[in-house]
């Protein structure tokens, strides 16, 4: 029972890993599709360096035309740039997905502490004979939180690009907006609402062992709920996404560590670091500084 506990969860990590791939895969090539023709800077502070790097490695003279001439990825790009009032159905699932896509590759990697908690609680109870229910359904409840963040993300992405505060690309268009995101951001690191939610996050030992269940449904529903702790724990650091542009590949990865670093150390003072920096590049960018060089 317990060879097979293991084989079981070897496969689920697998799984969960590849689930990550694919997401910062479907990133990339909408990165990459708005990014045409080297303007990777439009997409936000920290992206040029993606456009000195095409234009080192030759990627204009080659892969670019290639992208361009395709008929999907060009629909893709109008999609992707279109303004609020020319958003359709076929909008609305595109920049969904885009959300979940980061949700996944950014929140995934976070619920390390969630997800090898709960297999070690599983070896235990495999080898005390137990049924154990695989991690994947754990996963996916912790997932569908962010699946509603991700409605949620693009409804509002829709009215600040309606409202003339987002550019099609994902940046925000106003300074005013984007230092309320960051200064807000890192005020809530200090909040006891951030310390209590990143104890749940980061020790779900008690909560996963008190609630323990054998049962499939069960353990989706631990992972709503676990999701729910890390979706109060989190979301104020997601919204930075719109600050540097909700299409910034380069944020997308710097903020996916510190979210993961943070959920592993679970240290107050690591939270409260992460919001000294925010609310310091806060403070430079109402002094007239910016990343937009970068």
């Amino acid at each position: 029972m317990a060879a097979a506990s293991a084989n079981s969860r070897r496969v689920a990590w697998v799984m969960l890993a590849v689930m990550v791939v694919f997401a910062w895969a479907y990133i990339a090539v909408l990165a990459m599709a708005i990014g045409l023709g080297a303007t990777f800077g439009s997409l936000g502070p920290g992206m040029a360096v993606l456009d000195r790097f095409s234009a080192w490695a030759g990627l204009d003279a080659v892969a670019f035309p290639l992208l361009a001439s395709s008929p999907w990825l060009s629909r893709l790009v109008a999609a992707c740039t279109a303004s609020a009032a020319d958003w359709t159905g076929e909008t609305v699932v595109l920049h969904v997905t885009m959300w979940l896509a980061m949700g996944i590759a950014m929140m995934l990697p976070t619920a390390t502490p969630m997800l090898r908690t709960y297999a070690e609680i599983a070896d235990t109870a495999a080898e005390k004979g137990r049924t154990v229910v695989s991690p994947v359904v754990l996963a996916l409840g912790y997932l569908t939180i962010w699946s509603t963040f991700a409605v949620f993300a693009t409804g509002l992405e829709w009215a600040l690009n309606y409202l003339g505060a987002l550019s099609t690309t994902g940046a925000i268009a106003t300074s005013g907006l984007s230092i309320a995101v960051l200064a807000g951001a890192g005020i809530y690191q200090f909040t006891d609402q951030k310390a209590a939610c990143l104890i749940k996050c980061s020790n779900p030992f008690p909560f996963l062992f008190a609630n323990w269940t054998e049962r499939a449904g069960g353990v989706f529903r631990l992972g709503l709920r676990e999701g729910l702790h890390c979706l109060a724990c989190c979301w104020a650091l997601m919204l930075v996404m719109f600050a540097v542009g909700t299409m910034n590949i380069v944020w997308i990865a710097i903020l996916t560590v510190v979210m993961t670093v943070e959920k592993l150390l679970g240290a107050r003072w690591f939270s409260r670091a992460i919001g000294v920096v925010l609310l310091v590049w806060a403070a430079a960018a109402i002094a007239g500084l910016s990343l937009d060089g970068l």
